[in-house]
């Protein structure tokens, strides 16, 4: 087991507009967190890079009070999380097992899931592989990488920045994923889960481990995940950011018809960090669309 850092829990026992208290659980040595919010049938939100469950703070106010149960892990590596300080820890099949745990811990059954960014892969794949635990999806600037994908001249520029800093600009990378601008107390949530370079090495590792040629570790299962959306009944949103850097609205557009779903709404104004531009927003319309495809009542 390689070193672990835990970020000290008084720096996130205060940030603005976060009352959720957080839980614990073991997975494979670590002390994971996770949030977990309002009665009803689940509803799991998994964060992307190099967010935590924090993003999610706007986003669960209004999906938990149309009477939903809301859970969102901080992946390892991430918020409130432990984090092994060996970039080579992280991979694909680790960050995906991690959630897959948590179905299962939670015993949560028939559940939607909410993912966005790195979330994504880790989340379908999860749907995709254990089709039980998971009736509906929600999709958010996302993607499933094959090594086909093409990668915005944005993109490679920040694989190329997380491949050769030690220290990672937290607060960079968000400001430059959003539209609306952010109060210093909110990018300060952000930059608080890393005290320090070493804790840096979970994000700086998602941009690595990203498949850019089919011949990479993870493309052929992302393709695998891929190709088995591509003909799933199970109900799917698609909430695209006009203004996404990263994951532009055309390529929104390429990932929604390749899994057999469209792109249901185009938020305006907002960049790839949409759960900071018009976080209420979406809430609203992933709680609307639960009303018309209702998980079943327990």
């Amino acid at each position: 087991m390689p070193a672990i850092l835990r970020t000290p829990d008084d720096l996130l026992a205060r940030v603005p507009d976060f009352p959720f208290k957080p839980k614990y659980r073991k997975y494979d040595g670590l002390r994971l967190a996770h949030i977990d919010e309002g009665k009803g049938p689940p509803v799991v939100f998994i964060h992307g890079e190099p967010t935590w469950s924090f993003v999610w703070r706007k986003v669960i106010p209004p999906v938990r009070d149309a009477g939903y149960r809301c859970i969102a892990p901080d992946l390892p590596g991430f918020g409130r999380s432990d984090k092994p300080i060996d970039i080579e820890w992280y991979t694909y099949d680790r960050h995906t097992d991690s959630v897959a745990t948590l179905f299962s811990e939670l015993k949560l059954r028939d559940a939607t899931i909410v993912v966005h960014d790195w979330g994504g892969p880790i989340g379908l794949r999860v749907a995709v592989e254990q089709p039980d635990v998971v009736g509906r999806m929600v999709v958010l600037d996302t993607g499933l990488f094959t090594g086909y994908q093409k990668m915005t001249d944005a993109w490679l520029a920040f694989r190329e920045l997380a491949q050769r800093s030690e220290d990672l600009p937290i607060s960079f990378l968000i400001r430059a994923g959003c539209k609306v601008p952010l109060a210093p107390s909110v990018i300060s949530a952000y930059e608080r889960p890393f005290p320090n370079p070493a804790s840096k090495a979970g994000a700086r590792a998602f941009p690595l481990i990203l498949p850019t040629t089919p011949q990479m570790t993870g493309a052929a299962t992302g393709q695998y995940v891929l190709d088995k959306l591509g003909t799933d009944p199970r109900p799917k949103l698609i909430i695209w950011g006009e203004g996404d850097p990263i994951l532009p609205l055309e390529s929104g557009w390429r990932f929604a018809r390749a899994i057999g779903a469209e792109v249901d709404h185009v938020i305006r104004g907002v960049g790839h960090y949409l759960q900071e531009d018009a976080g209420a927003q979406i809430g609203r319309l992933i709680s609307g669309w639960l009303k018309r495809n209702a998980p079943a009542k327990r």
